[in-house]
Formats: structure tokens, sequence, C-alpha cells
């Protein structure tokens, strides 16, 4: 199985990308937040998940900008009734941390706002992927930053103080967010400490 490709975005839509790897084109099918990594840029290495089609037997191979991508799609297809198709508009509508965040909070007016997702739907990806994204499922390890947790915590504390919040509702809301998402990056932590500051 290929796990990945790298080489030149020979096209680039939102619902495509063609990469050109010596002078074999791959065309796969790619979300919103991909197509958001990968425009503009001439270069690319995309993370590949291939699909086959119960009904006919055919393959349709899917493109992630990251691995952690590719882990929430491998998740939400996991779920019964869940296909490649809805998994994909799932992950266009929503980023991989809204997502999580969204399971996690039980938040089912979120998921239900993507479109072909129905409340039974919706509670569905809550009950089965509540424990498994709690486990760290959906994230791959190896794609976080490379500095150690303490230091991400230290810049997303410093971050938050110097916006002027109080320095012990910081670390407060950080270890809330930490223990719902022990791989979080220090945006996501900023941007996630910010609504509940």
């Amino acid at each position: 199985m290929i796990d990945y490709i790298s080489g030149k975005v020979e096209e680039l839509n939102p619902a495509q990308v063609v990469i050109d790897n010596n002078g074999i084109g791959y065309r796969l099918e790619i979300s919103l937040q991909t197509y958001a990594l990968i425009e503009g840029k001439t270069q690319a290495k995309i993370y590949i998940q291939t699909q086959v089609n119960t009904r006919d037997g055919s393959e349709v191979s899917y493109g992630f900008a990251n691995k952690d991508e590719r882990a929430l799609f491998q998740l939400i297809t996991s779920v019964s009734g869940m296909g490649a198709a809805s998994a994909r508009m799932v992950l266009s509508s929503l980023s991989a941390e809204e997502f999580r965040q969204a399971v996690l909070s039980e938040n089912v007016n979120l998921i239900k706002s993507v479109k072909g997702i129905g409340l039974k739907t919706a509670q569905r990806l809550i009950l089965e992927l509540k424990d498994k994204i709690v486990e760290g499922g959906g994230t791959d390890t190896t794609e976080l930053f490379a500095t150690t947790r303490n230091e991400v915590v230290e810049e997303a504390t410093s971050a938050l103080v110097m916006l002027g919040f109080n320095k012990a509702n910081v670390q407060k809301a950080i270890q809330q967010i930490l223990k719902q998402t022990p791989s979080a990056r220090v945006e996501d932590i900023i941007k996630s400490a910010l609504k509940m500051l």
C-alpha cells in the first residue's frame, strides 16, 4: 500500500490534486483542509488512503496534507454508515481540531451543521469516536512539533499572559485543554483558551 507521494503539484482544485512524481501523475481526492494547506505550493508531500467501493470494487485514493488529517479520516470512516465521501465532507467543513473538540464536548449541532450529516449520524459519530479521540486516536504524534510539551505550554502561557489574562487562570485553562487534547499545538491551545477565558 502506498503511504505517501511527493512531487510537483501539477493540478489543484478544492476537490482534487494531481501530483507529478517522475513523470507519472497521481490524481487524489482531497478535502478543503488539504487544499488550503497546499494551495500556492509547487511541491507537496501527500499522505494517501485508498478506499475500495464495496458496491463496484473500484478504488479511490484520498490525499491528505498531513498524517493527522488522514488518521481522523480513518477514524471517521470506521463509524458505521460513514463512507469516504462523508468523511471528506466533515474534514472540508471542520478543521481537525474543531472536529475533535466537537466530539469531545458532544457538540451535536456543530457536527450536524456538516452537509449530509443528520442528527442520528452526528450522535453516532460522538458515541463511537469519543473514547478513541480521548485515547489519542486521530492524531499522529510524528507530525507534532519537535518541541517538548513543556515548551508548548510555556509558549501558550506567555502568549496568553501577554494578552492580559491572569496567569493562574491561563494555566488552569491550558491544563483542561491538554487533558482533552494532549497533542494540541501552541496555536490550538491559544485558540481554545481564548474561548474559555
